[in-house]
C-alpha cells in the first residue's frame, strides 16, 4: 500500500518540481513536471586521486513515465538528457537517472 495519496503526490510536484520535456525516442514531446536533482559522488579510479563526478536524476510520477526507455530524451532549463535508467518504486513515482547530451 503506498504511503501517500496521487494528491500527495501532485502537491510534492507542485512544491519542488520543474518543468521538462519528455520526448521518448521517436515519439512526441510533451510537458512534465519533475524534481530535479544533479549531485556530486566521489569516484575512486584507482590509485591516490580521487574525483567527483555528476549524477543528474529526476524524481516524477510513474504516470507521466510509464512507458519511459533508455535513451528517451528530457530537457530540463534548456539542458537535454538522455535517460539511462528507469526506476519506478511500484508506489507511483519513478526515478530517472540522465546523462547530459
Amino acid at each position: 500500500m503506498a504511503v501517500e495519496t496521487a494528491d500527495d503526490r501532485t502537491a510534492l510536484l507542485a512544491d519542488f518540481g520543474v518543468s521538462a520535456t519528455y520526448t521518448p525516442a521517436g515519439g512526441q514531446a510533451t510537458a512534465v513536471t519533475v524534481i530535479f536533482d544533479s549531485d556530486f559522488q566521489e569516484a575512486d579510479a584507482g590509485g591516490s586521486i580521487t574525483f567527483a563526478i555528476e549524477i543528474p536524476r529526476v524524481l516524477a510520477t510513474t504516470a507521466d513515465f510509464a512507458s519511459a526507455a533508455e535513451g528517451d530524451s528530457l530537457v530540463i532549463g534548456g539542458v537535454t538528457y538522455t535517460i539511462l535508467v528507469v526506476m519506478p518504486d511500484g508506489q507511483g513515482m519513478t526515478e530517472l537517472r540522465l546523462e547530459k547530451q
